[in-house]
């Protein structure tokens, strides 16, 4: 099997087992969303210390810790992505699938946002139009749900401000996610400890079953992480911005067959300037995904891309910050 086709098999893979946790979280739902969310904290750092142990991969954690300039992005990363993933486990067990679907389909969107708004970046046309009309449907959904879709606002500006904030750190997924992890343990754990101690706490008092499951969500966050890693070593970054939207696209269908939420015509409506929107955003990324820099770098071949790929690089030369992409790692 070629690298690309490799490649092209463990983002899949990746895309897939990101979107099909939609189904896990649900399985919790005897726990309230804090207590997943810092169950899922715990048990992602054991899970990504259980990897690298395997990966004898441990020499980069000295350079971080003798950085507090990296500590403190990397701080300000676990909070941003803490709150991201509290946003999704609420939304999928409160049955607002729909609006954690619509959060990841408008990142890319605010992700470009953000890329003008930071690094000065100029848009193309095509680009401007994808943004308004992702605005158009906000504005659309807002009136169809009967308010601000804040689960899908509060998703999408907290996935692209990690994005943002990830941009100044030169370590991949895994590594980060393993100091991301590392900073929130102690109030993560001190809260599972506090709900454990006065009785409020579920993970040895509702079943078996359910104890294995918080332990899992664990591997259910760092199994994919690494699968996108090993993706993104081998793929085109174009490719992996499409692939991401394997994930929004299996939310709404969760959404909309399995657990069979209301989606009136005013909503399909929505998603339909949604869709448009990405279409527009899609087709412009492919028809630029190749300019000189990235034919280059296509004709050098993937060992010549540096350790960790494109998508988690910190910077580019002289040290400044890369601007955003449109690859994501959803919640």
């Amino acid at each position: 099997m070629s690298e690309l086709n490799r490649g092209v098999l463990y983002g899949a893979s990746a895309y897939l087992m990101w979107g099909l946790s939609t189904l896990y979280w649900p399985l919790l739902a005897s726990s309230g969303a804090l207590e997943i969310l810092t169950h899922r904290m715990v048990w992602s750092l054991v899970a990504v210390a259980a990897v690298l142990a395997v990966r004898r991969h441990w020499r980069w954690l000295l350079g971080v810790l003798r950085s507090p300039r990296t500590l403190l992005l990397l701080t300000a990363a676990a909070l941003v992505i803490s709150v991201n993933w509290g946003l999704f486990i609420l939304a999928v067990n409160s049955g607002q699938t729909s609006q954690a679907a619509l959060g990841y389909f408008i990142n890319p969107l605010v992700s470009v946002v953000m890329g003008v708004v930071v690094f000065a970046e100029r848009l193309r046309p095509a680009q401007w139009c994808a943004v308004a009309l992702g605005a158009v449907a906000v504005a659309v959904l807002t009136f169809a749900y009967g308010g601000v879709p804040w689960f899908s606002l509060g998703m999408a500006f907290s996935f692209a401000t990690y994005g943002l904030v990830k941009r100044f750190v030169s370590l991949d997924g895994l590594e980060s996610l393993a100091v991301e992890t590392l900073l929130m343990f102690a109030p993560a754990a001190g809260y599972v400890a506090y709900l454990e101690a006065t009785g409020a706490g579920t993970f040895a008092s509702v079943s078996p079953g359910h104890t294995l499951l918080l332990i899992g969500s664990g591997v259910v966050t760092a199994v994919p992480l690494l699968c996108f890693g090993m993706a993104n070593r081998r793929i085109p970054l174009s490719m992996i911005g499409l692939l991401q939207f394997v994930v929004p696209v299996m939310q709404f269908l969760f959404a909309w067959l399995v657990f069979h939420e209301d989606l009136p015509a005013s909503r399909w409506a929505g998603f339909a300037v949604v869709w448009v929107a990405l279409l527009v955003f899609a087709a412009d990324m492919l028809r630029n995904a190749r300019r000189p820099g990235e034919r280059a770098e296509a004709s050098a071949g993937p060992a010549a891309r540096p350790a960790g790929g494109g998508h988690e690089e910190g910077h580019g030369a002289g040290g400044r910050p890369r601007a955003l992409d449109t690859g994501s790692q959803p919640g």
